[in-house]
């Protein structure tokens, strides 16, 4: 029981009590995952997914996001002008086309860590299932960010790699850590 002896304690506490729960909690900087193929939030403000459509843009548009970062070449979807589409509503575009394992490379992890390094959050990064995107958040965490090989790969998990699970793992042990 928390006496007149401690005024400042008893006024903390009464009016921690007299605020809601959601009041007391940290504020989130993370945004809500829009409905997209795949959507994960694997850190606030950035979204991972799989591939867009002209109505994933608008619904991006519509939640708030300022940037989608494409891991995917221009030939996966003819006929769509993904770039043109985005910046037309009024997000910021980028292209890192990884097209599988062979590109999975330490240039390429250095070029996605500067996209990543300049986001205008929220961003979203995409390819067409989130397992690319998954494994270059994986190889980041672990040449970039210095992590090791099992954390690293359970980041890319958390990011969205799936099948590039195996690529990754000979690609760190060929070239370990950070550098």
């Amino acid at each position: 029981m928390v006496t007149a002896r401690h005024p400042l304690l008893s006024l903390v506490l009464a009016v921690s009590l007299a605020l809601p729960v959601a009041a007391c909690a940290a504020p989130s900087s993370s945004h809500p995952v829009p409905d997209v193929g795949n959507a994960v939030s694997p850190v606030p403000g950035v979204v991972s997914s799989g591939r867009l459509d002209a109505s994933d843009v608008a619904t991006l548009q519509a939640n708030g996001f300022r940037q989608v970062i494409d891991l995917t070449p221009d030939d996966e979807t003819p006929g769509f002008d993904e770039a043109g589409l985005v910046r037309a509503a009024g997000m910021a575009y980028a292209n890192l086309p990884i097209r599988g394992p062979a590109d999975l490379n330490r240039a390429n992890v250095a070029a996605f860590d500067a996209l990543l390094r300049d986001i205008d959050a929220p961003v979203l990064v995409h390819c067409a299932s989130g397992n690319r995107v998954g494994a270059m958040a994986a190889l980041r965490a672990a040449w970039v960010e210095g992590h090791t090989v099992e954390k690293a790969v359970e980041i890319g998990r958390a990011w969205g790699m799936k099948g590039l699970e195996s690529a990754v793992r000979e690609r760190l042990a060929s070239e370990p850590g950070a550098g």
